[in-house]
């Protein structure tokens, strides 16, 4: 176990498992002492406070445990075992693993890409494709992503969640760098935006999802720009 990971179990332990209602004191008293036993009998029986710091530790979890044995045989005693932390912090979290996936996922799409800004709609798109070929290249990404592919095609909600993680964070940095080439004149206006969207994220993910070919040549993503480019041109 990690240190990261022993400091999440003792939050855990502290923050997680004592959990709730109120803690006998030692009676009638003045002072900070009795505002503290105050603020205890306050607090709503059942509640517990959920650290932050552990529940980012069971998400890193998630994702080695995703990245080493698939979805199929991901459970949650395996992620709490990587995370440090007893079952129940996960489940105080998430009802099962299907709604911790479904969680992860999503939050793929709220990080999304840093939209490249270089006033130019070929760097802009070079810049793109080397951020998005270094993402996919990680080796939890180049492992997790197809496999959560073959089993969205089994499970709806899965196959939901990650349509917006991938199309979400995509759609919004590519579109993006269309409208701005679009304001400076490079790119006509009323293009077919899906179209565009597809020119500019299809090739790349077809060769580094679908054919898992993740280490391309070094002439790969300049030509691939510079076609790209062209093509966007054309609409």
């Amino acid at each position: 176990m990690t240190d990261a990971h022993a400091e999440a179990a003792t939050a855990a332990e502290a923050a997680d498992g004592a959990g709730a209602g109120t803690r006998s004191g030692s009676g009638s008293g003045s002072g900070s002492g009795s505002g503290s036993a105050e603020r205890r009998r306050r607090a709503p029986a059942g509640a517990a406070v959920l650290r932050e710091d552990v529940t980012e530790a069971i998400r890193a979890a998630v994702l080695e445990e995703l990245a080493a044995v698939g979805y199929a045989r991901t459970s949650i005693e395996g992620v709490a075992r990587r995370a440090g932390v007893g079952k129940t912090a996960v489940y105080r979290r998430w009802r099962g693993k299907l709604h911790l996936v479904l969680d992860i996922v999503s939050a793929l799409a709220v990080q999304g890409l840093p939209a490249p800004d270089t006033g130019s709609l070929e760097t802009d798109l070079r810049l793109l494709y080397e951020f998005t070929s270094r993402a996919l290249r990680h080796p939890v990404a180049s492992q997790i992503i197809p496999d959560l592919q073959a089993e969205a095609a089994r499970n709806p909600e899965i196959d939901e969640a990650l349509r917006k993680a991938v199309r979400s964070g995509q759609e919004s940095v590519a579109l993006r760098i269309v409208a701005a080439a679009v304001e400076r004149g490079e790119l006509r206006r009323g293009l077919d935006e899906d179209l565009a969207l597809d020119l500019i994220t299809g090739p790349l993910y077809w060769r580094t999802v679908i054919l898992r070919q993740p280490r391309l040549p070094k002439s790969h993503l300049p030509t691939l720009t510079r076609a790209t480019t062209a093509a966007l041109k054309s609409l």
